[in-house]
């Protein structure tokens, strides 16, 4: 037996404690702290095991050929596999399935540390989660063991098709359709922007089942999970992107793709639901994965500032540069307990809509702020290719976009905010 494999052993048994979580039920996570105990910030035993795991990989493993991946655009499947070896992917699939069954906080850690290393792979890993979120909080038990059990059994990697070249932010306005015929479903339309779309072994998809363009939005859309070899599926091109280029995005053609009745997750009408509640689990991992990058911008920052020196002394000594650090060492901390805050209140079993989109947009926004300031203290070699800033802030842009822009989150924030007045 591989040393790899007992390390993915170790981990499913250090996730067999008491906290871990199933689709259908909250999880029990020690860091909820017993009654009366108030809050706590430190990490378990376990947690910590988990955290150190990813750190130990992501320095090790993907920061010495980040760079590389970032220049040729190539898929990252020699870290993939290293990170299903270890456990460190699909951590939200259910014990039920063959999966750790991790709560939103420990996967959380992880992303961080991942992203620490390299956004672009944390992205092609954590694009697994989003794919497998509707299913998690939406399939049954059948659906939840074809389809999560599989990706136990070996590295595989599956998307979430819902974004459209004319439906991103406007999700009620997406154009793809599924007609009943019999006992299948028969589905036309395009997809857009899909991370892992030419990787994956099977996709979420959501389209317009019901022809009533007057429908609303929660009767109107229906959630499948298809099969990425279907016949009439049609794979677009690698799309090389400002960031995270080695991150799989392609478009995506369905014509006339047949998809059985029992790939429906819930019934029909129930789709644009299941979809946008996958984001209240997601977006507190993406939060994650920008409080990584800022951090990893951060350190760079420092590390900069102690070893470079103008006017006879390293730069660290100049009050401009030393309290620019402290700006950006104040937003990764903020940024770091936002996203705890809302993956925490997932583990709680509470609907986290307001805090996950707190987090989602105030992260991005430091992650694009720290990775510049980075830039700053660099300065004219952190405009160069040969030092790693300038890759953290054409990486860190898409965390103000992806999962629901900077602006849909302020926009749900409000709505979240001025609702408790009303109600």
């Amino acid at each position: 037996m591989s040393a790899l494999r007992v390390t993915r052993q170790m981990l499913q048994t250090i996730a067999g404690h008491g906290w871990r979580s199933c689709s259908s039920k909250p999880a029990q996570n020690l860091h909820i702290g017993k009654p009366g105990a108030g809050f706590s910030f430190e990490l378990t035993d376990e947690q910590k095991e988990f955290q150190a795991t990813a750190r130990k990989f992501a320095v090790e493993e993907i920061i010495p050929v980040a760079a590389q991946y970032d220049k040729t655009g190539e898929y990252p499947l020699p870290l993939i596999k290293r990170a299903w070896e270890l456990g460190l992917m699909n951590s939200h699939i259910p014990e039920s399935c063959g999966g750790l069954g991790l709560g939103s906080f420990e996967a959380c850690l992880i992303t961080e540390e991942l992203a620490y290393g390299c956004t672009g792979v944390q992205t092609a890993i954590e694009a697994n989660s989003l794919g497998q979120m509707p299913v998690i909080i939406a399939g049954n038990e059948h659906q939840q063991k074809k389809y999560l059990g599989r990706m136990t059994e070996e590295p595989m990697m599956c998307a979430y098709c819902v974004t459209e070249p004319g439906a991103g932010s406007d999700v009620a306005g997406i154009k793809t359709k599924a007609e009943k015929k019999g006992d299948e479903y028969v589905i036309n339309g395009q997809k857009m922007w899909i991370t892992n779309g030419g990787k994956a072994n099977w996709y979420f998809l959501l389209a317009r089942t019901n022809p009533d363009p007057n429908a609303p939005a929660s009767k109107a859309f229906t959630g499948f999970i298809v099969e990425a070899d279907s016949p009439g599926i049609q794979i677009g091109r690698k799309e090389m992107n400002m960031g995270q280029r080695c991150s799989d995005t392609r478009g995506i053609v369905f014509e006339d793709v047949r998809v059985p009745e029992e790939n429906v997750l819930i019934a029909e009408g129930a789709g644009f639901k299941i979809a946008m509640g996958a984001f209240d689990k997601t977006r507190p991992p993406v939060a994650a994965g920008a409080v990584g990058l800022a951090k990893r911008a951060l350190d760079e920052a420092t590390r900069y500032a102690l070893e470079r020196k103008t006017f006879g002394k390293p730069i660290v000594e100049h009050q401009a540069v030393s309290f620019l650090l402290a700006e950006m060492a104040m937003k990764v901390e903020l940024a770091r307990m936002a996203y705890q805050r809302a993956a925490w209140e997932v583990d709680a079993g509470r609907r986290n809509t307001y805090y996950a989109s707190i987090a989602k947009a105030f992260a991005g926004d430091i992650a694009n702020q720290v990775a510049t300031d980075a830039v700053q203290i660099f300065g004219g070699n952190g405009f160069n290719t040969e030092y790693p800033v300038e890759k953290l802030m054409r990486d860190a842009k898409i965390f103000q976009i992806y999962e629901g822009t900077a602006q849909i989150q302020r926009m749900i924030i409000a709505r979240e905010h001025v609702g408790k007045f009303k109600a």
